[in-house]
């Protein structure tokens, strides 16, 4: 899946060696009510819409995915059966994400730092508790990162991951779209969504340790309320930080990042190269269109 200012794109290999593509222009999130562009607040709302689209995008792929595998018979019941779009998919598919992210990330590791607590008296201090839920909210993730690597179908995930980097790559380089450059590129880029996570993870130490609760109800609700404000704060370093990465503090700041692609992509073969290729250009043909059309209308 590839994403520019106006538009996204996904494009899909089928069992017979064609790409299924889809591309959808995308509403800018100041046009749609200008807070949503200030600082902080717009990093929020970009996590929202990417993960939106993120869903969609699966949902797409997942369906082509099927109908290679459905008789054409099944594909008549089907499109006679589906009328309700994929609004409701998505929106049961964010709901259970979030659950299981909120336990995995915010109440176990919540839960376990309280247990300790009472062994050792240092993490009464309420920056070390921080401190000590932050640490175990990062293996956490790591762990989870780690163990998905594992699985067949994730590892293939994760080569296209690498692809979309590449072209990425090529396209900043302002080189022509082709496998051959592509394939020379770097499968690690400093505007990851992967890097924004471990961002999220870090920056949200710093945040919770600002405002003090006592009874852990409250701590825990403080933590899901303050999701916004560090994924606005998250968002804003890693601006700030992407296009300076070679330089300075900033390079220290994008490390961990980068060492995290190491597993989160991996190297793609040159038939997942061309399928990121196609998605780029559907993306960027589109995306001129809408621009065009945008300054019509100014």
């Amino acid at each position: 899946m590839m994403r520019t200012p106006y538009a996204y794109a996904v494009a899909v290999r089928r069992a017979d060696g064609s790409v299924n593509v889809k591309r959808e222009a995308v509403e800018r999130l100041s046009g749609l009510w200008k807070p949503l562009s200030w600082p902080v607040v717009r990093g929020f709302a970009v996590l929202i819409q990417s993960l939106v689209l993120g869903l969609r995008t699966l949902n797409f792929s997942f369906n082509v995915v099927m109908s290679d595998l459905e008789s054409d018979t099944e594909k008549e019941k089907k499109n006679e059966s589906d009328k309700g779009g994929d609004f409701l998919p998505i929106l049961f598919s964010m709901i259970a994400a979030g659950a299981v992210a909120v336990f995995l990330f915010i109440l176990a590791p919540l839960g376990i730092t309280t247990w300790l607590k009472g062994y050792f008296p240092s993490i009464q201090n309420w920056v070390v508790f921080n401190l000590v839920d932050g640490v175990i909210r990062v293996l956490f993730f790591l762990a989870y990162i780690l163990f998905i690597s594992r699985m067949r179908d994730i590892r293939r995930v994760f080569q296209y991951h690498g692809a979309e980097h590449k072209v990425v790559y090529t396209w900043e380089a302002g080189e022509n779209l082709t496998v051959e450059n592509a394939r020379k590129k770097s499968t690690l880029h400093p505007r990851c969504g992967t890097s924004f996570l471990l961002f999220v993870m870090v920056v949200s130490i710093a945040v919770f340790s600002v405002f003090k609760f006592h009874a852990f109800w409250a701590i825990f609700l403080s933590r899901v309320v303050l999701i916004p404000l560090i994924a606005g704060l998250s968002y804003e370093l890693i601006r700030l930080s992407a296009p300076r990465c070679q330089r300075g503090v900033f390079r220290i700041v994008v490390m961990p990042g980068l060492a995290l692609q190491r597993i989160t992509t991996k190297e793609p073969s040159d038939d997942q190269l061309e399928v990121a290729i196609i998605a780029l250009k559907e993306a960027l043909e589109l995306d001129g269109i809408k621009a065009r059309e945008a300054q019509a209308a100014a």
